[in-house]
């Protein structure tokens, strides 16, 4: 009976040992997670960031392009306490600022990798290269920041800037993670999928003193970053330079347009700035001080700025009113200053003199006849008829509504309808009367400038309009989307534009925009004076040349600068004379438009 027991002991003893041995195999030899998960522990994961594609003008000048930088990188979990006194006299921090930056890197994560010190300059990495060797748990990462080598466009090209957790949130994860950069406005956020690239990834083994000992798994599970796509715009670096220069003390924007294609060769918001301060660690710092800034420097003019049109409104008015046959080229209006004021010597012009002297009596008339066509007896209701066929022919101009810019923030000003006036007002009580100074681009009527440059282009093109654009082709292939191929027809039959067209050269030859006349090219233009109630009138210009076959468009809006044919006009003058030209004859004009003394 002993004997037995003690058999019955050994083969439990036995069954335990045995039990211990298959647990152990199966740990160390057939689960592989617990092999994998004591790897990790000297497993140190690398990005490698992408060359962001680089942003060309029309020349393939170069707008855009890259700059190292260095991240110097922390992972928590491997950091010595003992190294702090040495590491902060190395890279000149103090040790509450140390305590803080270690303490967010863990608050992300305890294992992973994240930023301690931002982008450091390839000068000031090289001074401190040799000594973070030896720190454990810090290692740098080679990544690249903008560079603009022209300082211009800044309003175009935007900025990148580190993903914001929304951002992060938002977009899929795959591509991005915390520390990423991202493209934050203009075209380097309409285009991020494109000029980004592919991040790489490798996995090195390091040991416990932080040294490489080698690639994990001979590099088995590392990818290789791909870098971006290359994007030529239709910008013009040139002519965009020079009407910056003229700009330069001002306040508006210039937008120019090839009216065949709808590309965008300048496209200026003053005032700007330095896009290069928008890099770099200065980034914070600088960014704050532009959005504190008076004069909004960050707000893009052309697209998001909502104007009065003034009278450059008078030609699509022109235009409309031709369409209803409420007016012909011959029809004379009285110039009554009794019931709208004017200016200049005129009495009884015909359409083409209306234009060309800008009478204000006339487009009152003519916008009456479009409004009130004695479709109903009630007045109320023939006028609300009548707005609603003006909206109609207004809208086809692409006014109202976003052009579809390939840029972000794109406004659409303002075209009232009749339900404004009908929420205003009441119903049944408004009328012609209420609502006159429509007519000559007053009220309650808004633009943005890549509006007034469009409605110059759909004049060059004798009705239609390309979408205005600035992408050309991504790495020299063409890849312009459809929609910027396609013709946008207004609602007004071709034959009625040639009247309104030779009447815009008589504004440039004879009339209120002599200073954009160019001697040798037929420039056709119209002046506006846009009323400002909170101060001095802004000047207005849209024109295109030559007046056959026409190769640019161009709209300028200068705030505060009084009549349209001074600032506004010299201006487009100079840029039509620099672009057609190459080189500037009329150099007085330039010391006028530099010299800015446009009130007396």
């Amino acid at each position: 009976m002993r004997d037995n027991r003690k058999y019955v002991f050994i083969g439990i003893i036995i069954i335990i040992g045995l039990v211990f041995i298959s647990r152990l195999f199966a740990l160390q030899v057939l689960d592989s997670n617990y092999k994998l998960a004591a790897e990790h522990n000297i497993i140190q994961r690398k990005v490698h960031y992408p060359f962001r594609g680089l942003v060309l003008d029309r020349k393939n000048n170069v707008l855009v392009e890259n700059e190292p930088v260095f991240d110097v990188m922390v992972v928590p979990k491997e950091v010595e306490e003992d190294q702090k006194d040495k590491f902060c006299e190395i890279f000149n921090i103090d040790e509450e600022k140390y305590d803080e930056k270690l303490k967010n890197a863990k608050s992300y994560s305890y294992v992973k990798p994240s930023i301690f010190i931002k982008q450091l300059p390839l000068e000031e990495f090289a001074e401190i290269e040799d000594n973070l060797v030896g720190f454990n748990g810090f290692y740098v990462s080679p990544r690249t920041v903008r560079s603009y080598p022209h300082k211009s466009m800044a309003s175009a090209l935007g900025y990148i800037g580190e993903i914001s957790k929304s951002q992060l949130e938002k977009y899929e994860k795959e591509h991005y993670e915390q520390g990423d950069f991202i493209g934050k406005s203009g075209l380097e956020s309409e285009y991020e999928q494109e000029l980004r690239g592919v991040k790489g990834i490798s996995y090195q083994m390091v040991n416990v003193r932080g040294l490489v000992k080698g690639k994990f798994k001979q590099g088995l599970y590392d990818t290789l970053s791909s870098p971006g796509s290359n994007i030529k715009t239709s910008l013009d670096l040139e002519l965009q330079q020079y009407a910056e220069w003229l700009m330069e003390g001002k306040r508006g924007s210039v937008v120019a347009i090839e009216p065949n294609t709808g590309e965008i060769l300048t496209f200026i918001s003053a005032p700007s700035y330095d896009p290069n301060i928008l890099t770099g660690r200065d980034f914070p710092k600088n960014y704050q001080s532009l959005l504190e800034d008076t004069l909004k420097p960050l707000f893009i003019r052309p697209l998001m700025s909502p104007y009065p049109p003034g009278s450059i409104f008078k030609l699509a008015q022109a235009l409309i009113a031709l369409e209803e046959k409420v007016i012909f080229p011959y029809t004379r209006i009285t110039c009554n200053r009794n019931i709208i004021a004017c200016h200049g010597d005129h009495y009884f012009e015909d359409l083409k003199g209306a234009i060309k002297n800008s009478c204000n009596p006339y487009f009152r008339e003519t916008f009456k006849r479009i409004i009130n066509q004695n479709l109903d007896e009630n007045t109320y209701k023939d006028s609300e008829i009548g707005l609603a066929t003006w909206n109609k022919h207004i809208r086809s101009f692409g006014f109202g509504t976003p052009l579809g810019i390939d840029i972000p923030n794109e406004k659409g000003g303002f075209i009232p309808q009749p339900a404004y006036y009908d929420k205003l007002y009441g119903d049944n009580r408004w009328k012609f009367s209420t609502i006159y100074s429509l007519a000559i681009g007053q009220g309650e009527i808004s633009i943005v400038p890549i509006q007034m440059a469009n409605l110059a282009a759909i004049l060059a093109n004798r009705g239609y309009y390309m979408t205005p654009h600035f992408i050309k082709d991504i790495d020299e292939k063409e890849s312009i989307p459809e929609t910027y191929k396609v013709r946008n027809y207004t609602s007004i039959d071709t034959g009625h534009f040639p009247i309104v067209i030779d009447a815009m050269e008589q504004v440039v030859k004879k009339g209120t925009g002599l200073r954009a006349n160019v001697p040798g090219i037929d420039v056709c233009g119209k002046t506006g004076t846009a009323e400002n109630p909170h101060g001095e009138d802004h000047s207005v210009f849209i024109c295109f040349a030559p007046k056959e076959n026409p190769k640019i468009a161009i709209s300028v809006f200068v705030e505060n600068s009084g009549q349209g044919g001074r600032a506004a006009a010299g201006i487009s003058g100079l840029m039509i004379e620099k672009y057609l030209l190459g080189e500037i004859k009329r150099t007085w004009l330039e010391d006028y438009i530099k010299k800015g003394e446009f009130i007396y």
